[in-house]
């Protein structure tokens, strides 16, 4: 009597499927299970818009870190301004804290935490009188990474590569 076969199946082609198809599970859970790649970036500046609602005047605040400007009654001191690599989506966010300057000389703390730049209205400075926003930040403390002028290896003798843009892909003999 001959032994059964089905058209098409073979025994190694079983074993060999499902060892593929872990190795495919395994590499889909590493690449997902990978921490991302993009890293703030510290700045030494926070820009702010600042609006006197009573005046209707509407002024801009680069401010340093760690420095205190004044706006009408409002002092403001940024502590830290991230942004991320520009390849990446936005996100702006620094950590502020707002003291108002009260009738009688004395200062009170009404502000202190995060503000987004994407989301004004997530963290917003409640007053009366004055609003303010982050609208950016400038100046980073590290210098990004930039290639030497001239032609790149791969451009054949063509313009300098972008520096924001990500390396070319090689090609591999085969």
């Amino acid at each position: 009597m001959k032994p059964l076969r089905t058209a098409g199946w073979r025994p190694d082609r079983g074993a060999r499927g499902l060892l593929l198809g872990a190795l495919a599970l395994l590499g889909l859970i590493w690449v997902l299970g990978s921490p991302a790649e993009a890293q703030r970036v510290e700045n030494m500046t926070a820009n702010f818009a600042a609006l006197d609602k009573v005046t209707a005047s509407v002024k801009q605040l680069p401010i340093d870190l760690n420095k205190t400007e004044t706006f009408r009654s409002l002092k403001i001191t940024p502590r830290v301004c991230y942004t991320r690599d520009p390849r990446e989506p936005p996100r702006t966010s620094t950590f502020v804290e707002i003291d108002e300057i009260l009738i009688d000389g004395k200062q009170k703390r009404i502000f202190s935490g995060w503000m987004f730049a994407e989301s004004p209205g997530l963290n917003p400075l409640v007053h009366p009188v004055f609003d303010l926003w982050l609208t950016g930040c400038s100046q980073p403390a590290r210098a990004p990474s930039v290639r030497a002028p001239g032609p790149s290896p791969d451009a054949g003798g063509g313009p300098p590569s972008d520096p924001a843009a990500p390396p070319p892909r090689r090609r591999v003999p085969r």
